[in-house]
């Protein structure tokens, strides 16, 4: 069994398809489906089920996969600690982050990042806390910035509380609640609402402080980026609930203050287990201690 073996599941799994993967490790496909069928023979089960249309993991391949990820991050931080060893910091940072997240400048603090330490390769996903949490718990990611309503706390990940910010609503310029200097949630409840996904953390900090105060609301649009939330407030087909230390930085709507809004906690989370010299460093720079609970 060999490393690039790994990297080839990996990367079907990813991608599936063994064209796109072969692309992606800059092999032909023949190479990279030679290599896959040499590890199922050795391994003795089937890792994908290949039809015209797809390629999807089996049973098997799924419980290799995560094994597979954790021997390549580790031939990774091998390499990475040796090269730390001798006073260099290198191999590769992964940071999850949620769009809304203000506690941190992240772009700043990579260039900052970069600047010092230029070898590290440096991967960035965007998604949802609680997504971004597993990804943290799986390896996938080195940590993640995320925010969670103050009744939710991060499990089975190190975590640091940032910031606390309260929500405000926003508006169309042109809505009647514009002129209003701060309202309640009683009087929100009235309006339609665009809002990100039931069942997501940033939407279940507006739905538990609608429902605390024995309030519902209509909820007709649903969208996975509070990017696209601020653009369909500005064509005034609803209102929302964003940060307010976020809201300021969407370009036409209008911010109002909720006098009882829901506060949201913004966190950075690690795995709880060993860190590489790269995401130690990241943390040293952002001035966390690389402390396993990061207190």
């Amino acid at each position: 069994m060999e490393l690039q073996q790994m990297r080839y599941v990996v990367a079907v799994a990813e991608t599936n398809s063994f064209t796109r993967a072969a692309e992606r490790c800059l092999v032909v496909q023949s190479a990279l489906s030679h290599q896959i069928a040499r590890l199922e023979k050795e391994l003795g089960a089937r890792l994908f089920e290949r039809t015209s249309r797809r390629v999807r993991l089996t049973p098997a391949g799924q419980a290799f996969l995560p094994a597979a990820r954790q021997c390549l991050a580790a031939a990774e931080r091998a390499a990475a600690e040796v090269a730390a060893a001798v006073g260099e910091v290198r191999g590769r940072l992964t940071v999850g982050l949620i769009p809304t997240v203000t506690a941190v400048d992240i772009p700043a603090a990579l260039r900052d990042f970069r600047r010092r330490y230029p070898r590290v390769r440096i991967g960035l996903r965007v998604g949802a806390s609680d997504e971004l949490i597993e990804q943290v718990r799986e390896g996938v990611l080195d940590m993640a910035f995320l925010g969670l309503p103050t009744t939710a706390c991060p499990q089975g990940v190190a975590a640091r509380e940032l910031a606390r910010d309260r929500l405000v609503a926003v508006v169309a310029p042109g809505h009647p609640l514009a002129a209003e200097a701060a309202v309640d949630l009683r009087r929100l409840s009235a309006e339609v609402f665009v809002d990100l996904p039931a069942g997501t953390a940033g939407r279940l900090q507006s739905d538990q402080a609608f429902s605390a105060a024995g309030l519902s609301r209509d909820v007709a649009f649903e969208v996975t980026s509070a990017d696209y939330i601020a653009r369909l407030v500005a064509q005034d087909l609803a209102i929302a609930m964003l940060p307010a230390a976020y809201a300021p930085q969407l370009a036409g709507i209008t911010t109002v203050e909720v006098t009882d809004a829901p506060v949201r906690v913004e966190y950075l989370v690690c795995n709880r287990t060993g860190r590489t010299p790269a995401a130690t460093a990241f943390l040293s720079l952002l001035g966390i201690p690389a402390a396993p609970g990061m207190e």
